[in-house]
């Protein structure tokens, strides 16, 4: 286990689906709020420094802020207002090992460090992913109808295909992974663009929730043949959880065999053997178990190797969906290879597998099959 376990220590990664992070100090209350997926604070005077997210922070964020282990909520929170929000990422993000950051940048604003602040922070390389429903929402708002929503989103999709390496959709949010998997007619789009724009209030951000117009996003992206990333499972209370399976959608997953452009299913929890099956059976499927991660903290070793009971090794990524807390990154990293170094050394300890093949398929996990899916990574 001592070799597997050094050589995943120095193992540079692909974070292939994150977020920014938040230039700004934070009080207990800020923080508290970037650590959970939940709308509402927690009831009865919990804390989410008690959650398995919480506990994972306090044992491996706080020592690379010089507090002992296992500390308090309050005192971690104390010590990184008197560090500041430069020196916590700068510490923070240092001790990841991610050499290349694929940020999605659909969500946040001017308070998060985007792709390139975070590049320049860590000394990391940076790509973007842009999110199909935002592109197509900031048109919205701007077009007078649907003809001439349907004529600019082509050189919108175009214009965003020429400098992001893959798009993001969040049907999952919007709709349900259950939408119909067929291309709709043009005429179908207009008349739904046509109606936004006829709801639209001045000076209000359009939310696309139309399935006609995401459908035909979906499609566009596909035409592009650029890696197009899914939300799956794990996420915040807009979901219905049982709408975001993937095996939902696997009528449009077979529609799209053969079309050059890359399905990755993001996070995946508690649908990761859904997810395997269908990286297994289907060529252009990828997967990986992001956020789930940090948040089942030292739990997550179980929902990795679930993830790894059917999938092909070269078919599963490394992301973290860290979004706004640094701790999402340096726990998202340090408890993946917490997770397959427990999960490989005990295969190769019990010569169920080689320790070759262990360590090449460590390397496409970490990094390679990332630069496989993604052009210029």
């Amino acid at each position: 286990m001592s070799d597997i376990a050094a050589y995943v220590d120095g193992l540079g990664l692909v974070d292939h689906h994150c977020h920014g992070v938040v230039s700004a100090d934070l009080d207990l209350a800020g923080f508290e709020g970037l650590a959970t997926e939940s709308s509402w604070p927690s009831p009865f005077g919990g804390s989410n420094f008690d959650t398995p997210f919480g506990v994972a922070v306090r044992a491996l964020c706080a020592p690379l802020l010089d507090l002992p282990k296992h500390s308090s909520g309050a005192a971690y929170v104390a010590r990184r207002s008197e560090l500041g929000p430069e020196e916590v990422n700068r510490r923070l993000l240092g001790a990841t090992g991610i050499d290349t950051y694929i940020i999605e940048t659909g969500v946040g604003g001017s308070e998060l460090l985007g792709a390139a602040e975070i590049g320049a922070a860590t000394g990391a390389a940076h790509r973007e992913v842009h999110r199909l429903e935002v592109i197509a929402e900031r048109l919205l708002e701007q077009v007078g109808g649907g003809d001439e929503f349907v004529t600019r989103l082509t050189d919108r999709l175009d214009e965003s295909a020429a400098v992001a390496v893959g798009f993001k959709s969040v049907v999952a949010y919007r709709h349900g992974l259950d939408f119909d998997p067929a291309r709709p007619g043009l005429a179908d789009v207009r008349r739904a663009a046509d109606a936004v724009v006829a709801r639209r209030t001045d000076g209000a951000r359009v939310r696309l929730t139309d399935e006609t117009i995401i459908r035909h996003l979906l499609w566009e992206a596909v035409d592009r043949r650029r890696p197009l990333q899914f939300h799956v499972g794990y996420g915040d209370s807009d979901i219905d959880l049982y709408r975001c399976d993937p095996s939902r959608m696997t009528e449009f997953i077979r529609r799209t065999v053969g079309t050059g452009t890359a399905i990755t299913l993001l996070h995946c929890y508690p649908f990761q053997r859904e997810a395997a099956f269908l990286a297994q059976v289907y060529p252009h499927v990828y997967l990986d178990t992001g956020a789930a991660v940090n948040y089942t903290g030292f739990g997550s070793a179980q929902v990795v190797r679930e993830s790894l009971e059917l999938a092909p090794f070269n078919k599963v990524l490394f992301s973290t969906d860290a979004y706004g807390l640094p701790e999402l990154y340096l726990c998202g990293s340090l408890l993946w290879r917490r997770a397959v170094t427990r999960i490989f050394s005990a295969w190769v300890d019990a010569d169920e597998m080689g320790a070759g093949d262990a360590v090449r398929y460590l390397d496409l996990i970490a990094s390679g099959n990332a630069q496989n899916v993604y052009a210029d990574v």
